[in-house]
């Protein structure tokens, strides 16, 4: 099928499907006219990349998991490891995005937001403690 069609399938932009390719994650075969033919495998590829990413892993990672999901002699401890290692960032970027939310709603709530010029949050960007 064409690049297209497998875009329509996957869910995925030919342009997002041509740099997988670029970087090795597909490598879909030639049509007679040299135009990229995507297989059923290849769509099945783009979807699982899609879901994987949609899931935060990097597209190493994605590299890593692909290759595990190709190999039959694959331990699934190898896969749970992965997943494992994801959960911990993600753990960690919850974490720094509620540290975040409560610097920034300090300083929102020390502002008046009024006609005057004097403004906490300015002055805690430029790093004036008051």
């Amino acid at each position: 099928m064409n690049i297209g069609t497998a875009a329509e399938k996957s869910g995925l932009p030919p342009k997002t499907i041509r740099y997988y390719e670029d970087i090795g994650l597909l490598s879909p075969g030639r049509a007679d006219n040299g135009y990229r033919d995507y297989s059923t495998a290849d769509v099945h590829r783009l979807r699982f990349l899609q879901r994987s990413r949609g899931l935060g892993f990097s597209v190493e990672e994605c590299r890593q998991l692909l290759s595990l999901y190709g190999d039959t002699q694959r331990e699934s401890s190898e896969v749970k490891a992965i997943a494992e290692s994801k959960l911990t960032e993600i753990d960690r970027k919850i974490a720094e995005l509620l540290e975040l939310k409560a610097t920034l709603g300090h300083l929102v709530d020390a502002c008046h937001g009024d006609h005057r010029p004097e403004c906490p949050i300015l002055d805690g960007l430029a790093g004036h403690h008051h």
